[in-house]
């Protein structure tokens, strides 16, 4: 949605109902990739109790690493650090967080090993998520009607949180070498249910990974802005934005 001028909420939600409904009866929309985290689900409370079940079980086998460790604080703290310590993990968060609870036990001299089951803890933690009141009833509609295929930085898994049976694919920066908003991630999304990129709606929350990154891939771009943020990213506006998923279903509706 572009403008040049202040648009009140009504107006807005009404200029984005409108463009939705433009694609949907243009004929250009034959799938949709869609975001995980933030976009169907908060993620930070997710990691914070993933952080504390970590640091909870560190506490019964190895406990000389939860005293240097502390508290979730510490705990994200040495997961930033070792962002710029292995750079050649960037992209993969599953890796970088197992090498972070490594990096733990290493510094209080306790068996390295723990690193596994440890980060097994932490992931199983992980993938209880609670969804947003308007992201199962997205989901529902939107694989009622097109191909589904999941594009996420993070690692969850869809199978495993019970969603799995809505998405044709899943795709994840973990083990896949790329992350958004890398246009061959996108692209990749496009060929995993068969369509061109431009044949893709791509919805999620991050304005310069999931918008931005969409658009300069070639495929329309849905920003969810349930903050109703200012856009932020220098260049184009998302094609659409929507303040929900509630919102989104309601443009894609038959009419």
């Amino acid at each position: 949605m572009h403008s040049s001028s202040p648009v009140r909420p009504g107006e807005a939600e009404a200029a984005s109902l409108e463009a939705l409904q433009q694609l949907r009866h243009s004929g250009r929309i034959r799938a949709i990739s869609i975001d995980l985290d933030d976009t169907l689900w908060p993620i930070w409370p997710t990691i914070a109790r993933a952080e504390a079940v970590l640091l909870d079980w560190l506490g019964e086998h190895a406990q000389s690493t939860a005293a240097y460790l502390g508290d979730t604080d510490r705990v994200r703290a040495l997961r930033h650090e070792i962002n710029a310590l292995r750079p050649d993990l960037a992209g993969d968060p599953a890796s970088l967080r197992r090498e972070s609870i490594r990096l733990a036990l290493t510094r209080a001299d306790e068996d390295t090993a723990l690193a596994e089951p440890a980060f097994e803890v932490f992931m199983a933690e992980r993938q209880r998520v609670q969804l947003y009141d308007d992201a199962l009833p997205a989901l529902e509609f939107l694989a009622r009607r097109w191909p589904v295929v999941a594009l996420s930085n993070g690692n969850a898994d869809v199978q495993i949180i019970g969603i799995g049976r809505h998405f044709q694919a899943a795709l994840s920066a973990t083990g896949s070498g790329m992350a958004k908003p890398d246009a061959r991630f996108f692209r990749a999304a496009a060929e995993a249910v068969g369509v061109a990129p431009e044949h893709v709606l791509h919805i999620g929350d991050d304005a310069e990974l999931d918008a931005k990154g969409a658009m300069d891939a070639g495929m329309h771009a849905v920003w969810l802005n349930r903050g109703q943020l200012a856009w932020p990213c220098v260049g184009a506006e998302p094609h659409v934005t929507v303040a929900s998923l509630w919102q989104l279903c309601q443009g894609l509706a038959d009419r």
